[in-house]
Order: C-alpha cells, then structure tokens, then sequence
C-alpha cells in the first residue's frame, strides 16, 4: 500500500512523541564516542512544509508541536525544537524534519545512516531533502527487505526505528515478524517501533506477539493517550523500545506527562510498562 502520505499529519501528537523520544535515544547514542548506525523502515520525504495544502487541511500540527513552540521547555525539548527552528531557518514555525532530518541533525561525521522509502515520490523528495548530509544514504526500496540486508550495520552499535502506516491489519503481524529477524541478526541494536492507538486495539497482539520471540532483552512500552478510544481515527500513540539505554523509562516517565499537557487532548494520560525486563 502506497497510498499513506505524512504530510497530512506532520507535527502532530504521534509525532512529538515519537520525535521526542527519538531524540532522548540520539542522546544517548552521543554519550559515547564510538560511531552508531542509524536504520529506518518508512522514512517519508524526510522534510514537511506546515504551510502546504496537506498540512493546512488537517491543521494537526497546531494541536501537536504548535503547542510547544515559543515556550520554555525542558532541555531534550528544546533539542527537538531547536532542529524544527533550524529546518524553518526562522523563529516561526515553517517546515518541521521528520525522523531522517532530526537523526541527521544529531549525527555527526563519524556516524552513518541508511533511509528507506517505497514510495516513488515520497523516495524522490527524501533523496533531494538529504543531500546536504554526506553521511546518509537513501535506498528506493523495501523498507523490510531493505534494512534486513544491512543487519547487522557497520558500526555494529545504534537504533533501527519501525514506523509504518498500518494501513493494512496484516501489518502488525509483519512488523511483529520483522523484529523478530531483525533481532537475531543484530541482537545488541535498540529497535523502536512506533505504532497507532486505534479502537480496534490490533498492536496489542502485535506486542504480545513481538516480546513472545525476543531472546532476553528489556521491552519497554510507552503509550501517548489523547483521548477516549473512537471508532474512528487514533486516541493515541505508542512507542516500542527494545535494548532501550539505562534508565531510559525514568527519563520517558520526567519528560512525557508535562509534554502531554501542553498538547490538544481530550483525556491526556502518559502511560509506561516493562513488557520484558533485561537480565
């Protein structure tokens, strides 16, 4: 399925709290001198235009990262606000980096990333929007098929993130599985999966299914809830994170609650469980 596009949801809730905790995770990879990998699935166009006919149709970043601009934050978000100012080359909120451009933000010259993207379009955009980073390559691919042939990455250490659409239930199974192979061939990488939180409760399985076939390891799961379950669209936004760094839920657990109540929410809750403790 090639039909989702992120421009119509750029900058919203999902993607401050994906974003966020992307960005915790860089920061702990910077701790350490030694040069990290960086994978990813889905990437998108890499950049998104706020003013574009996409973006203004839906208006979802005004209720997301809108809520956060101009105001005194806490140092890991005004990280992810300083790499939004630094794409918008303005005090205003113009453009806003997906994951590719806030990981390439982060990296430095020692580190290399690798970009999937299938979508023709999507691909091309992506290509053009990392040009300026000599470090980042850019595959037209599948995003399984694609990061399963770099595992495991050289430098061996770093962060796979899994972020698709869902836009079929089949795609939970296949991330599930995904992990799982992923995990045999690179088992000292982190992997973070964001996923939907929708009605029909389908990343439950896909959890459970996930934490079933991985070998010891921590599992750490955190939930963004912004209002009651609909039948409709998401209530919320869900983080997987496996190999996560030391103390990484203490961190989630200072940052995410006062984030989340700055956003546009109905009924905000910031919610965090152990699936599977490390050894």
């Amino acid at each position: 399925m090639l039909s989702y596009q992120h421009g119509f949801h750029a900058g919203n809730f999902a993607d401050v709290h994906k974003h966020l905790t992307l960005q915790l995770l860089l920061n702990a990879l910077n701790k350490k001198s030694k040069p990290w990998s960086y994978l990813e699935t889905h990437s998108g166009r890499g950049l998104y235009d706020l003013s574009s006919e996409q973006a203004q149709k839906t208006g979802e970043f005004r209720g997301g990262v809108a809520k956060l601009w101009g105001q005194k934050q806490p140092e890991a978000v005004q990280q992810y606000l300083s790499a939004i100012a630094e794409v918008s080359q303005s005090d205003q909120l113009l453009h806003y980096p997906g994951s590719p451009t806030l990981t390439a933000l982060n990296a430095r010259e020692i580190d290399h990333i690798h970009l999937m993207e299938l979508h023709p379009q999507e691909a091309k955009e992506l290509k053009r929007n990392m040009r300026l980073f000599a470090n980042v390559g850019v595959h037209h691919r599948d995003g399984y098929e694609g990061v399963l042939s770099l595992l495991p990455p050289k430098p061996n250490r770093g962060l796979l993130l899994i972020d698709p659409a869902y836009e079929v239930k089949e795609e939970y199974q296949q991330v599930a599985s995904f992990v799982g192979e992923a995990m045999q061939r690179w088992p000292n990488g982190q992997i973070a999966v964001w996923y939907p939180l929708l009605a029909a409760n389908r990343h439950e399985n896909m959890l459970k299914a996930m934490v079933r076939q991985l070998p010891d390891v921590g599992v750490l799961d955190s939930q963004f809830v912004v209002a009651e379950p609909k039948e409709r669209g998401m209530y919320g936004s869900g983080m997987l994170l496996i190999n996560p760094p030391w103390q990484f839920d203490q961190q989630l657990d200072v940052l995410l609650p006062g984030v989340l109540a700055q956003l546009d929410t109905e009924a905000p809750e910031a919610t965090l469980r152990w699936l599977k403790q490390a050894p």
